[in-house]
């Protein structure tokens, strides 16, 4: 897999804005925001996508959730709620091909659809 914009922005070769970062994961803004609070839940490891992930890694994958979660309550959006989405290859509209979860909250959602 080449290096991702996410790898570049993970050896601190491109800026982002930070919220939250510990020795397996990075979260940070989303430059293109769909809601009041957009972030990215990023493994350091390249994971190319959902269909790339390994059993062994299931813990990480459990990590991106609780630092989500934690993320969530620092962001003050726990309580009213907040959509973790992980979109996979091109059907599934994911743009950038190391894999990354969105917490997306801050005002009411709309609901999934397929279109």
């Amino acid at each position: 897999m080449s290096e991702t914009l996410f790898t570049k922005i993970i050896n601190r070769e491109l800026p982002a804005e930070i919220v939250y970062e510990d020795d397996q994961l990075i979260a940070i803004r989303d430059i293109n925001p769909q809601a009041p609070t957009h972030v990215l839940v990023i493994p350091r490891i390249e994971i190319a996508t959902v269909n790339d992930i390994q059993a062994d890694q299931a813990e990480l994958i459990g990590n991106m959730v609780l630092a989500a979660q934690k993320i969530a309550v620092d962001e003050g959006i726990a309580e009213d709620g907040y959509r973790l989405i992980i979109n996979c290859n091109r059907h599934g509209c994911q743009e950038v091909f190391h894999l990354h979860m969105h917490l997306v909250g801050g005002r009411q959602l709309r609901g999934i659809s397929a279109s």
